[in-house]
């Protein structure tokens, strides 16, 4: 982004840390100047429940909350062994091959519209024997392993350092097995980067994070955006600011007769 001050422009590195929730279906982005671990202790200072997160070292912290049970995600581990493939084909394609069970078991969960709790006895059964196998596994082939630092070597690194918190989706149905939902949040921040570079200042990149929290929540929640907005922007000007939360995607309703959902 670029400061205009005194001196000049000046050009700044910024971040967008997103934060979503699969259940309630909501995605936040909060602007942040830094990378590091305060931006999310920041947002997250009296948060109780899981957290999910890739390998990223800045939330290792969290594994000391005694509110926050941390749990990491499948689909980030599964991207090492998928560039291990050309190198070493046999491991690589043997450890895909078990995570792809893992997902089928998901992918029969949601298909079938198993509960909460009949998806954790589902995974219980049939997924945890082959994570205790597929965990074993990795680390016999790591202790023999004669490049560690190869591709295969650093996949095997990433994940047996991560197991347990890989794992811990099993204990409650409501957990998913990767934070995929956060991936498909951030796409059009992707997009967004090859129309623009700069957000012109610190506040407005802060705004940038708003716009991009409102819409995406509102896909989420099956709203289009486009009715959304035109909706609020239409009564913003007489709604009682006391009662400004009821437009919040979430919370929103539409006039009678609107359309609010994508067809």
């Amino acid at each position: 982004m670029i400061d205009q001050n005194k001196a000049g422009k000046k050009i700044h590195n910024g971040f967008l840390w997103v934060y979503n929730n699969s259940h309630l279906k909501l995605v936040f982005f909060d602007y942040q100047k830094t990378r590091g671990k305060e931006a999310p202790k920041a947002i997250l200072a009296n948060y109780k429940g899981y957290l999910q997160t890739d390998g990223y070292e800045a939330y290792d912290d969290f594994d000391k909350e005694e509110h926050i049970v941390h749990l990491h995600c499948m689909a980030h581990a599964r991207r090492y062994f998928i560039d291990a493939l050309q190198s070493d084909n046999q491991r690589a394609e043997y450890v895909l091959e078990q995570m792809q069970q893992l997902y089928a078991i998901e992918r029969s969960c949601r298909e079938k519209g198993l509960s909460f709790d009949e998806r954790k006895d589902i995974r219980q059964k049939e997924s945890i024997p082959i994570l205790e196998k597929l965990g074993d596994w990795m680390k016999e082939q790591y202790a023999i392993l004669k490049l560690p630092k190869s591709p295969i070597g650093k996949a095997f690194a990433y994940s047996i350092k991560r197991w347990d918190k890989l794992c811990r989706y099993t204990q409650d149905g409501m957990l998913c097995i990767d934070n995929n939902p956060v991936e498909n949040s951030i796409r059009p921040v992707a997009l967004g980067r090859k129309n623009y570079l700069f957000c012109g200042s610190q506040e407005s990149a802060r705004r940038t994070a708003a716009i991009y929290s409102l819409p995406g929540s509102c896909k989420m929640q099956g709203i289009d955006p486009y009715i959304w907005l035109k909706d609020i922007l239409t009564r913003l000007p007489k709604h009682q600011i006391n009662k400004i939360k009821e437009l919040l995607p979430h919370n929103w309703k539409p006039l009678q007769g609107q359309a609010s959902h994508d067809k």
